[in-house]
């Protein structure tokens, strides 16, 4: 509320402060905005018509002469849905979430990317469709779309930038095509949709169900190619257009003579990603094609794999050691294809190896919690938070006539 008059204090900001916990009954709504008993009545009463709010039961009484309970307020998440879908170069999952983060229903399958955007975002509005119908959920209730895709993300426009693993997906409407599909298959009218990267939504996700506490949080996405997703202080950090985390184009000294998707040599991805340990693998006589591949030989044991893995994880870890040294994070969480033992413990060695020891006195070295449900979870949080961002609030309550 710094910087606005107490009449100013929108039925938008009285839902953040809701949501956020920091004030929960209307006596408190109305010592933190100033405003009167009436107004915040109100302003409470557009966000009651909306179906955004709810009565919980009542409160301690903080009088000491005692009498009623204060009625709780409470963000009322059944009354819409979300969507939210995660791309990877082969595979694909999407799920139908409630606004709290809860998955209703989920599928996963085959979607291969370097098919294009037309074939493959049909498709999931297909997904969608079938999902829905298993939550027992209407289209209608759908209020938004998140999609995850392994790419760099403008965020003001939903376009990938000239993604390396993405060809044919440069610069394409990407919200556009994927709100269509959705009314393609549903009959349900246009709902908005937000695309980010998917080592972002992976990371927004597991430091919001969690870490909320962790004010510098960074996740390491290691699968076909390797990227990463930074939230300072409880929001992503994207950098001027996007670009910011995209550690798999560092170059290293190791990767010299190793041509990289992304046309040049010596990207770290080149040399430690799961497509590149695949192509070791390869090309030693072991079945593998993808870090999908690696993952099931590293789950069965597979001694080539593991010793390969390990060394991807040391060199990885030495490129962390600069990301540690930058962010000084609380939480370094290891996620994607790679992330089991043998990859940590590579990392461990040389990032505990080459930065100071100041920089990993108070850092946390994790795999992930949601595993292959993070990006989904961070998709659809990030649906709710832009929709019940306060500007946004009054924008769509003014549409629904309340």
């Amino acid at each position: 509320m710094a910087g606005r008059s107490a009449s100013q204090a929108s039925a938008g900001e009285l839902l953040e402060l809701v949501r956020s916990g920091r004030a929960t009954t209307r006596g408190a709504l109305q010592q933190v905005t100033g405003l009167s008993r009436a107004t915040v009545g109100q302003r409470l009463e557009r966000l009651f018509r909306a179906g955004w709010l709810r009565e919980g039961a009542g409160g301690p009484v903080d009088s000491p002469l005692g009498g009623r309970p204060s009625i709780t307020l409470e963000f009322d998440d059944a009354h819409a849905v979300v969507c939210a879908a995660d791309l990877d170069t082969r595979h694909a999952r999407a799920a139908v979430l409630t606004l709290s983060g809860e998955i209703l229903a989920e599928h996963g399958g085959t979607l291969v990317i370097e098919d294009g955007p037309e074939p493959v975002l049909g498709e999931l509005g297909r997904w969608f469709a079938e999902l829905l119908e298993k939550a027992g959920r209407g289209a209608q209730e759908v209020c938004g779309i998140g999609l995850a895709v392994p790419g760099p993300v403008d965020c003001e426009t939903g376009r990938v930038i000239q993604p390396p693993i993405m060809p044919g997906w440069d610069g394409y409407d990407i919200c556009g095509r994927l709100a269509r599909a959705f009314t393609e298959h549903t009959g349900a009218g246009e709902v908005p949709v937000l695309v980010d990267n998917d080592a972002n939504l992976m990371a927004y996700g597991e430091q919001r169900t969690g870490y909320p506490d962790c004010s510098a949080f960074v996740l390491v996405k290691v699968s076909t190619g390797i990227g990463a997703g930074v939230v300072v202080d409880g929001s992503l950090y994207r950098g001027i257009d996007g670009g910011a985390g995209d550690i798999g184009h560092i170059r290293v000294p190791e990767g010299a003579d190793a041509l990289c998707r992304c046309g040049s040599y010596g990207c770290l991805a080149a040399v430690a990603s799961g497509g590149a340990v695949a192509r070791r693998l390869a090309e030693a006589g072991v079945p593998a094609a993808s870090g999908a591949d690696v993952r099931d030989l590293l789950a069965a044991g597979h001694p080539e794999a593991t010793g390969l893995a390990r060394e991807a994880g040391r060199r990885v870890g030495d490129v962390l050691a600069t990301v540690v040294t930058l962010l000084n994070p609380g939480v370094l969480m290891i996620a994607g294809d790679l992330a089991g033992t043998p990859f940590v413990t590579g990392v461990r060695e040389l990032l505990y190896q080459r930065a100071l020891p100041r920089s990993t006195a108070r850092l946390d070295v994790v795999t992930s919690r949601l595993g292959e449900r993070a990006g989904l979870v961070g998709a659809g949080a990030l649906v709710v938070e832009h929709l019940y961002a306060p500007e946004r609030v009054e924008e769509r309550l003014r549409a629904l006539g309340v």
